[in-house]
């Protein structure tokens, strides 16, 4: 990457790992903390840990595409302005539904797709997957960050005084988006970064993208469940709420590490299937470790430990999967509905895991994890193994229709080259790729060159 890319990866990848830490410090906090509120239920727990989801889902896309009409920064610069207004909401508040008006507000601020669309327009297309991965990799670390620096923060703070440092956060995002994340030479709607609603019926006809849409639904689902007991959990076992990133710390760097080889197994050893089945496997057996050994600290641990291996897992493989199964010109509008499953099941999650604590206590929600695991694995069974080609994206020029036909079955010709779709407007070729035996140079010389 040029200068200009690796600044604007990293500006943006800091503008993301703020927002979410600012969702996600409550998560080892909250349910400890709102059992003190007046009138609170385990359901409006659930509630107010999940609702950013639902209202997430409803703003995500249409943000994205306001932005391709306002620009990208002004969405951006309203987006995080109404996430630091729902987190002083939810510091304000003396109830539990001021926190869930608050959290609702917090979801409402929906720039992921926008940021996605600046980042687009910040990078050429052959070094546009390497920004792209850099921002995914700031929303992994800021979720592994949060677990441990809530139970800290929260010692010393208390949970309204997260929520004002969620509201400063907010406030570093603008101050970042305005002064260092650089302004693009031009705005253009990119479809492997953004939603094109036409292409929605395709996308949601695809059984394969559906099984992945409904993995990463479940996978949220579960975590967000997860975390209206296991703090609970823990307590009981006598470990005080401001020791608990003494397990979070050790268990979340065991798991990363420990998930490493399976990642490497399924891409380089084509096992992604596999690995990725195993992984549904091993979340159903850890939320089945929790069931059984809650009232255990080392089962805890242990159960946590197994849980964060395969939910890194899947959550990694997961993208990897929606990027070489769906067509390279449909991928932006696969990510969208990708990523609205991801909210809908964290929604989904602080309800249903709300209503099985009600209920059936801690192991109820350990037992909702158990079921929809093997709800998952059976969905995913019947999937196809990936083709292992890699999305490419090769700047052509303005085209006229019969040029882009021609040119399409010239780059069909090239070595390595399996799929091709040349944009004519757009000047832009979206092509599959055999890593194996690519042709780089001969692709390139179809190339117009950029700055």
């Amino acid at each position: 990457m040029n200068a200009i890319e690796r600044r604007s990866a990293f500006s943006l990848a800091g503008i993301f790992a703020l927002r979410m830490l600012g969702l996600f410090l409550i998560l080892p906090v909250f349910a400890l903390y709102a059992e003190g509120l007046p009138g609170v239920t385990p359901m409006l727990v659930g509630l107010a840990i999940g609702v950013y989801g639902l209202t997430q889902a409803i703003f995500q896309i249409p943000f994205g595409m306001l932005s391709d009409r306002f620009g990208r920064k002004p969405l951006i610069v309203i987006g995080l302005l109404i996430f630091a207004v729902g987190s002083v909401v939810a510091a304000s508040a003396h109830d539990i539904y001021g926190i869930i008006i608050g959290r609702a507000l917090q979801g409402s601020g929906a720039i992921a797709a926008v940021v996605m669309a600046l980042a687009a327009d910040l990078s050429r297309e052959q070094r546009r997957l390497r920004m792209m991965a850099i921002i995914g990799m700031s929303i992994g670390a800021a979720f592994a960050v949060s677990l441990i620096l809530g139970p800290l923060i929260n010692r010393w703070i208390g949970v309204p005084g997260i929520f004002w440092l969620t509201a400063l956060l907010a406030l570093l995002g603008i101050a970042l988006t305005l002064f260092v994340v650089p302004n693009p030479h031009k705005m253009q709607f990119h479809r492997d970064a953004e939603v094109e609603p036409a292409q929605f019926g395709k996308v949601l006809k695809d059984r394969q993208l559906l099984r992945l849409d409904f993995g990463i639904f479940a996978l949220h689902l579960t975590l967000t469940a997860l975390f209206l007991a296991y703090p609970l959990a823990l307590r009981d076992q006598g470990l005080a709420s401001d020791h608990h990133w003494q397990v979070y710390l050790p268990v979340m760097l065991v798991a990363m590490f420990t998930m490493v080889p399976f990642v490497i197994m399924a891409e380089s050893k084509h096992q992604m299937k596999s690995v990725f089945l195993g992984g549904i496997a091993a979340l159903g057996c850890a939320s089945l470790g929790l069931y059984h050994y809650y009232t255990s600290l080392v089962g805890l641990i242990v159960s946590l430990w197994l849980f964060f291996v395969a939910f890194n897992l899947l959550e990694a493989t997961l993208p990897s999967l929606i990027a070489k199964i769906a067509p390279s010109e449909r991928k932006g509008t696969a990510m969208g509905v990708y990523s609205t499953s991801q909210f809908l099941g964290a929604f989904t999650g602080g309800v249903l895991g709300g209503w099985m604590h009600t209920h059936f206590g801690n192991q109820g929600v350990f037992l909702l994890g158990v079921v929809v695991a093997l709800i998952w694995l059976l969905v995913a069974w019947g999937m196809a193994a990936p083709s292992y080609l890699s999305n490419y994206l090769l700047p052509v020029g303005s085209l006229e229709a019969d040029h882009a036909a021609l040119l399409t079955k010239k780059l069909l010709e090239v070595d390595g080259v399996a799929q091709a779709v040349v944009i004519a407007e757009e000047g832009v070729a979206y092509l599959k790729v055999d890593l194996t035996n690519f042709d780089e140079a001969a692709l390139n010389a179809y190339a117009v060159q950029q700055g």
